[in-house]
């Protein structure tokens, strides 16, 4: 190994060592949609739906899935507009956690 190689070793980790934690945050998925039960403690079902063009005849589709959210506080009712964020898993269906509430059903 020449002393060129073990200085570019040296410098890889030190730069991305300061930036490594925003962008990874920033690139985590952030979903819309709807609370349908609010029933579990500290979790929510959120109804999430995306409208997809069928290939072959060119119609707009609404496809909805559910998704189990962590609400740390227990502040997210049913009817609520939510925006959902991807995380670590916390349970083993629970891979979102509510971000905010967008609005409040009446």
């Amino acid at each position: 190994m020449t002393a060129k190689d073990t200085t570019l070793a040296a410098e890889g980790p030190d730069e991305g060592t300061e930036s490594t934690a925003s962008p990874v945050r920033a690139r985590r998925k952030t979903r819309e949609g709807m609370v349908v039960s609010d029933k579990m403690d500290k979790t929510v079902v959120v109804r999430v739906e995306d409208r997809v063009k069928h290939p072959l005849y060119g119609k707009v589709l609404r496809r909805s899935s559910k998704l189990k959210a962590h609400d740390e506080q227990n502040a997210c009712g049913a009817g609520d507009r939510v925006r959902i964020m991807e995380t670590r898993p916390l349970s083993a269906t629970k891979r979102w956690r509510v971000v905010d509430i967008l609005e409040k059903a009446e």
